[in-house]
């Protein structure tokens, strides 16, 4: 119980009805929300409902013996706080022994609510589950007197612990039953039941490991001795926990209202093995989930909130990339209004694909991996500082510096903002994380990101305007690597432009080779996806039958999520295969007047067929290397 904050700190005078009006389940929810609001403890009253009603939706609060917990965790709290009402008539709260509620605790935590207020809501909720403290409850008076009844029993049990019976030492008899508690918010209904299942055991004389997935996070964690040794395991849960590790042992599966109110029922049938054995999650709902969790166990920090920018950049990518080639349907320069090809769908596909799903596509990718590392208070900051990257040139490795930079600055500004009174905690998330962060991350994308990135765009495109008159296939390779470096970045644009020149003074040599080298990034790695599928998850399997479009759309922002989830062993894949494609364009005397590739232009391409051996060529080469280069992946 050390420095855990006081039940009586959350619950206070202003936030109890000694008598609600109340009549039915959605009257009572308004009216505690009504006590909050009015004791200046949200922000919010119809998204604090919101909240509550959502963890209604997945389970009733309403937990038997004349109790109801609703409760939440949303940004629409500003003070952790709990409000209580009484009804003596009861209300119907969908519980599980259909009798009527009479209690009711409205618990309201803040979105980033911190170990000590968790605990101390874990508290309350086993302080519920004792009958006289229920009763003495009932029977209070006066608003002070139900005060003292909560402070008395919580002084009580000041000296308990939250966790479960330790393993008995070597001779003793060993772990009869083991048990997970779980509820969506981690707040309430896991404690309860796990203090309901100890309870009951210690009255059968039946020994128990509880261990609770609260949102403190895992703990009393059972270990691999703990389950082998069980007779069986209990699961009382309503979200997602680690079902792998008791493959082969008898799982009793329920909802976590059931621990709580039939306790004694699932430990006798615990003890007699009454259940089914657990395969390995065959068939259990969870399967996927409990694979992708122990994957991304072992994953680097670095990768998880990296791929959770692609993952959520990926659609961007996916729909943007395809409606720019319906534009080019029409005509290569079919949206330009002052071509001569001009037509209206044509600008109105390409203004939705390149001027808005394309440009949201960096600042996605930046916010979301801000948001891994910061929550939701990084992800404004990210996207600004992705925003900047995008319209600055430094593409999207500027994405992904502006979304590490944004996550960690937001960081930062928690630890230094993490003694503030407890009165001002609702400034933090509506006002300092956002004006600061964006500030900060907004400063450093301008004065020290973007420069140096377009220095080195300028001098890059200075460079190979000298090397145009030397060697034409090695100039080729260098066109075609810096395509497939950072697929639509400074380098890309500077190799683009730098062909754009080229056929402004009648040279078509170098963009034909450029535009192959543009295509082949998605086309090798879409068939990287088709013929060494292990290499792949699911989610990029099916990104490269996408991939295959964009490719020959010549939209080389195709091969981005590839790249982004995995830059040391794709980046080096693309631009070899990149390199081996503008060489060979070059080496074949392959030519290009149109400042655009895909096969909408193959009618124009001096040699076509050559040009086509060329992009196979490029293709197969970076299908071969992702092979040789990446590893297989589990699922």
């Amino acid at each position: 119980m050390q420095n855990k904050i006081r039940i009586t700190e959350l619950l206070t005078a202003d936030t109890i009805i000694m008598q609600l009006s109340a009549k039915t389940k959605d009257e009572v929810l308004d009216e505690l929300i009504t006590q909050l609001d009015k004791a200046g403890r949200i922000t919010d009253k119809e998204l604090m409902k919101e909240a509550i009603l959502a963890r209604e939706a997945q389970s009733s609060t309403g937990i038997g013996e004349g109790i109801a917990i609703p409760h939440a965790k949303t940004a629409a709290v500003k003070i952790p706080s709990i409000a209580f009402g009484y009804s003596e008539e009861g209300v119907d709260f969908t519980s599980l022994d259909q009798q009527k509620a009479h209690l009711f605790f409205m618990i309201a935590a803040t979105e980033d609510a911190n170990q000590a207020h968790l605990e101390t809501l874990a508290l309350l909720s086993q302080m519920l589950m004792d009958e006289s403290f229920r009763q003495k409850l009932i029977g209070a008076k006066s608003k002070e007197e139900l005060l003292q009844i909560v402070t008395d029993k919580e002084t009580e049990l000041s000296g308990d612990e939250e966790e479960s019976v330790e393993l008995p030492s070597a001779g003793e008899n060993k772990v009869k039953v083991v048990a997970v508690t779980a509820c969506p918010t981690g707040i309430a209904h896991t404690y309860m039941a796990a203090d309901a299942l100890k309870k009951k055991a210690g009255e059968m004389g039946v020994t128990i490991k509880v261990e609770t997935n609260g949102s403190g996070g895992v703990k009393n964690r059972l270990t691999e001795q703990d389950i082998e040794e069980a007779e069986a395991v209990i699961v009382a849960a309503d979200k997602q926990v680690e079902m792998e590790r008791f493959a082969g042992k008898v799982v009793i599966e329920v909802p976590v209202a059931q621990g709580i109110r039939n306790p004694q029922g699932l430990i006798e049938q615990a003890l007699k093995q009454d259940g089914p054995v657990y395969k390995g999650g065959a068939s259990y709902k969870d399967k996927i989930a409990s694979a992708k969790a122990e994957k991304k166990s072992k994953q680097s920090a670095f990768y998880k909130h990296l791929m959770n920018g692609v993952s959520n950049m990926l659609p961007f990518v996916v729909g943007g990339g395809i409606i720019i080639a319906l534009s080019f349907l029409f005509g290569i320069k079919a949206f330009d209004p002052k071509d001569p090809s001009f037509n209206p769908l044509a600008k109105t596909l390409m203004d939705i694909g390149g001027g808005t799903a394309f440009q949201l596509m960096v600042p996605i990718l930046a916010g979301f991996i801000a948001k891994s590392i910061a929550d939701r208070p990084g992800f404004a900051p990210g996207m600004v500082g992705g925003m900047l990257a995008a319209t600055s040139g430094a593409g999207f490795l500027g994405g992904i510096i502006a979304g590490f930079l944004a996550g960690y600055v937001v960081n930062g500004l928690k630890k230094a903002f993490s003694r503030m009174p407890e009165s001002l905690e609702g400034l933090k998330p509506m006002l300092l994380y956002p004006l600061l962060g964006i500030l900060i991350v907004g400063f450093i994308m301008v004065y020290v990101v973007s420069g140096p990135v377009a220095a080195i765009n300028t001098g890059l495109g200075d460079w190979l305007k000298n090397m145009g008159q030397g060697n034409a296939v090695i100039l080729g390779i260098i066109l075609g690597a810096m395509m497939a470096f950072d697929m639509g970045g400074p380098i890309n644009k500077a190799a683009f432009t730098f062909g754009i020149a080229m056929i402004a003074e009648g040279n078509y040599l170098p963009h034909a080779a450029i535009m192959a080298a543009g295509m082949t990034p998605p086309l090798g790695l879409a068939l990287a996806t088709t013929l060494f599928k292990k290499k792949f998850t699911v989610e990029e399997r099916e990104a490269g039958k996408t991939a295959y479009v964009l490719g020959a759309s010549f939209i080389t922002e195709g091969a981005i999520p590839f790249a982004a989830a995995d830059p040391a062993r794709i980046i080096p894949s693309t631009m070899a295969g990149s390199a081996v494609a503008g060489g060979l364009s070059m080496l074949f005397g392959c030519t290009l007047p149109a400042p655009h590739g895909g096969l909408f232009v193959l009618p124009v391409i001096g040699n076509w067929p050559m040009y086509i051996v060329a992009i196979l060529a490029g293709t197969l080469v970076t299908a071969f290397m992702v092979n040789l280069l990446k590893k297989k992946v589990s699922e």
